[in-house]
């Protein structure tokens, strides 16, 4: 569904039907303790450029919402990804863990 944004984004819900007029971020709706969402926090989420880059069912994202040491009006998402398949934590969830989806042969260097 698309964010107010404009952007798509698996997590975002909004129902306009009849006249409601609701929006939410389940994957924030989600967390552990559940964060605050407003519309503003869509124009600087991650998570749709993560899911674009790296599609992985295996992943796990996590969301909370920070405040910048900078800005402290300014509030943001921040990601934490885990992969179910290795029990790890993910670094970048944007390339993933490395091992659910390996490299081919053909990109390999070999010394």
């Amino acid at each position: 569904m698309q964010t107010p944004v404009g952007i798509e984004c698996p997590h975002f819900y909004s129902d306009y039907h009849r006249g409601r007029d609701r929006e939410e971020c389940r994957l924030l709706e989600a967390a552990e303790p559940p964060q605050v969402w407003v519309a503003e926090l869509c124009e600087t989420c991650p998570v749709p450029g993560i899911l674009r880059a790296n599609s992985c069912e295996n992943m796990q994202l996590n969301a909370q919402v920070t405040r910048s040491i900078f800005d402290a009006f300014q509030r943001r998402v921040k990601i934490s990804a885990f992969c179910i398949k290795t029990q790890g934590n993910v670094a970048k969830p944007e390339i993933g863990c490395g091992e659910c989806h390996p490299l081919p042969p053909i990109f390999e260097v070999k010394e």
